[in-house]
């Protein structure tokens, strides 16, 4: 009885010091996750006729493609990859 409970109470804290000192980095990966999924969005909103999505707003959208143009090529490849648009921008809502 005494073993097992030394053995959980030494599981408990590798998991807690795994937790706080983070080994696989896996918050800065949900982090990059995150802000480029926000970026996509932005994107969409902004872009989205490029892809076939009609925008009232593209005249206004527009100005800001000399500060995107960079950052287009890269999100048209990455969205037009994708096999439903919707469907991955809100299937994270499912849950």
């Amino acid at each position: 009885m005494k073993k097992n409970k030394r053995k959980e109470i030494l599981e408990n804290i590798k998991l807690f010091i795994g937790g706080v000192f983070d080994f696989k980095d896996m918050s800065s990966k949900l982090v990059e996750k995150n802000a480029m999924d926000e970026f996509d969005n932005f994107m969409l909103l902004c872009f989205g006729d490029l892809i076939g999505i009609p925008l009232p707003t593209t005249y206004y959208t527009l100005e800001l493609l000399p500060y995107l143009a960079e950052d287009l090529k890269g999100w048209e490849y990455r969205i037009m990859g994708r096999k439903d648009i919707y469907m991955d921008r809100w299937g994270d809502f499912d849950n």
